[in-house]
């Protein structure tokens, strides 16, 4: 376990340093094309009925985690044969494709350029890429909510969840991670198609950031209080607003940064052309504007060396000890 800390700490500067390696294949979109493929067999394979399709892509979760935790399971312990330099080298590239601060903090930042300009259509297209709401009826203050919304609810699933699985388990479960986290992305919609095919992969989902989810937020208020926001509203909106969602872990970031920035997140949006109801998360205490984005992002990482460094810690500890 030595080595995956030392992999966790090298690919989190890389990642820091140099974002998403797109000069090699990123193994999380062969894991969306992997669900792709077995979503199409298995839809064939079972019948259209509500148990037919919940047994499908319950066999289309186990599938899809157990190939990816097993292939860098293997990838790692052949490396070790070899040598645990090499093995450090390999994981240290998994860890920093498994991390997603940098990506998230520049797909937001494409966000608050054109919106600096004055240029709406251009920033609906870019907050296209990164939520999975219907951008095109978004006005200005909903496109800066929507990506502002997206930092702080990734702040958890895109960093601090997989850099807790990394810390304790290595890098093949920070994979299994991603997996489980990509098929809800993909399949955990309560709409048809995915209304039962979907099911096990949003509560999967669910299980795997609940712990996650709640320590990410109470990074995020001590982050915000080196960053001298409103720490007190940033914990009394936490307690009021945490789960005003349909997810029991998407509110606990988003409600932890509405309060300390002291806007108000979330709300109605359409998805795949249907209206969703929701509620909104925090106080207008102020209007929402363009700077929260590159503020968000700054609590993001501020977030995410608090929560590596004490991961990193407490794992070093019970290994020493």
């Amino acid at each position: 376990m030595k080595w995956s800390l030392f992999a966790l700490l090298i690919g989190f500067l890389i990642d820091a340093l140099a974002g998403d390696p797109h000069q090699i294949p990123h193994p999380v979109v062969l894991i969306g094309k992997l669900i792709s493929f077995l979503e199409r067999k298995l839809r064939d394979a079972f019948s259209r009925t509500a148990k037919g399709e919940r047994t499908a892509g319950f066999l289309l979760w186990i599938i899809t985690a157990a190939v990816s935790f097993l292939i860098p399971a293997l990838i790692l312990y052949l490396c070790h044969l070899i040598s645990p330099w090499l093995r450090l080298a390999v994981e240290s590239v998994m860890c920093w494709q498994i991390l997603a601060a940098r990506s998230l903090r520049d797909e937001s930042m494409k966000v608050y350029a054109p919106l600096k300009r004055g240029d709406l259509p251009k920033a609906q297209r870019a907050v296209s890429m990164i939520v999975g709401r219907d951008t095109e009826r978004l006005d200005r203050e909903g496109v800066i909510r929507a990506a502002v919304e997206t930092v702080a609810e990734n702040t958890s699933d895109g960093v601090i969840a997989p850099m807790l699985y990394l810390a304790v388990l290595g890098a093949p479960f920070g994979f299994l991670y991603k997996a489980v986290n990509t098929m809800d992305s993909m399949l955990g919609y309560q709409d048809p198609p995915y209304t039962y095919f979907g099911w096990f992969a949003a509560k999967a989902d669910d299980v795997f950031n609940f712990i996650p989810a709640r320590l990410s937020a109470l990074f995020m208020l001590l982050a915000g209080k080196v960053l001298k926001l409103d720490i007190r509203n940033g914990w009394k909106i936490f307690c009021r607003d945490r789960y005003k969602h349909a997810s029991p872990n998407s509110a606990q970031t988003e409600s932890v940064c509405a309060g300390l920035l002291g806007v108000q997140l979330a709300g109605d949006a359409w998805y795949h052309g249907v209206l969703h109801k929701k509620p909104f998360i925090g106080d207008p205490r102020r209007s929402i504007r363009e700077e929260d984005i590159p503020l968000v992002c700054k609590l993001m990482y501020m977030t995410s060396v608090m929560a590596l460094l004490c991961f990193v810690l407490i794992r070093f500890l019970t290994l020493v000890l």
